[in-house]
């Protein structure tokens, strides 16, 4: 039975996970499928939405599978995982994350291993490995405090806090909250919206700017305008300012404005 099922509607990939039973936790064949993807997307795959069956995101590992490994055998399972995961965060194509239900566990790593998420109000976040003896092992310890900071993760993993969806997003876990029922939509929105983008800008970011942020600021500031170099001097680059020049590209207004504008909808700014 497929685990993982891959949809296309136009430049869009959507990889849904395919497990409600189990909460669609990640078992490994799942979690290799996402790999096999993502190792060759298609060059024509200009974003990627991940969404799942059912009522919820991901319930994180499948505990039915967490029978007794040697050190060594549990190391290469998380090394796995890290794999698979840098995968998706570093590959060639930006990542929309449609959330709901429990993101729990290895469930919350996969998401943030995307670089955009989108939650719906039924969305609670989770790292109950404290209280299983356990400690995270998809890159979560990361990924995560990159997100929301060391010290809410070490909350969520010594008490068993569990954060809703309004929690999450105010805390950095998600980008945009979307109506219930409605995070796949919103997701597949933001992803064609990505996908129209100029491919060497989408590049710059998801490989640059993670490098960048992390540099110091003499290296960030030397790969900017590296970057920004290389950005501006592209044929498609040049064809957009010259169509903005001239009119024929929208101008950029607030939430509320017009000129055909892209901004953030409500809840959805952070």
């Amino acid at each position: 039975m497929t685990t993982l099922s891959i949809d296309r509607q136009g430049g869009v990939a959507v990889l849904t996970l395919r497990r409600p039973a189990k909460r669609n936790a990640l078992d490994d064949a799942t979690v290799l499928s996402v790999e096999r993807f993502f190792r060759q997307p298609g060059a024509d795959v200009r974003a990627v939405v991940l969404d799942a069956e059912g009522d919820h995101f991901s319930a994180g590992l499948d505990l039915g599978e967490l029978t007794e490994r040697s050190t060594e055998e549990a190391l290469e399972h998380s090394l796995m995982w890290h794999r698979v995961f840098d995968t998706v965060e570093g590959g060639r194509v930006p990542v929309v994350a449609a959330l709901k239900g429990a993101v729990i566990g290895g469930g919350l790593e996969l998401a943030a291993s995307a670089h955009i998420r989108v939650a719906e109000p039924s969305t609670f976040y989770a790292l109950p490995e404290g209280q299983r003896g356990l400690f995270v092992g998809g890159g979560g310890s990361v990924r995560i405090p990159r997100l929301i900071g060391a010290h809410r993760m070490a909350d969520m993993m010594l008490t068993g806090r569990v954060l809703d969806a309004a929690e999450g997003q105010a805390a950095g876990l998600s980008q945009y909250l979307a109506e219930e029922g409605g995070a796949r939509a919103r997701a597949l929105e933001l992803a064609e919206r990505i996908a129209a983008n100029a491919p060497l800008t989408n590049f710059a970011v998801l490989q640059a700017l993670p490098r960048i942020a992390e540099a110091s600021p003499a290296g960030g500031l030397l790969l900017e305008s590296l970057m920004s170099a290389v950005a501006a001097g592209s044929r498609d680059a040049q064809e957009r300012m010259r169509a903005f020049l001239d009119g024929r590209a929208a101008k950029v207004a607030g939430a509320h404005g017009s000129h055909g504008s892209h901004g953030s909808h409500g809840k959805d700014a952070r």
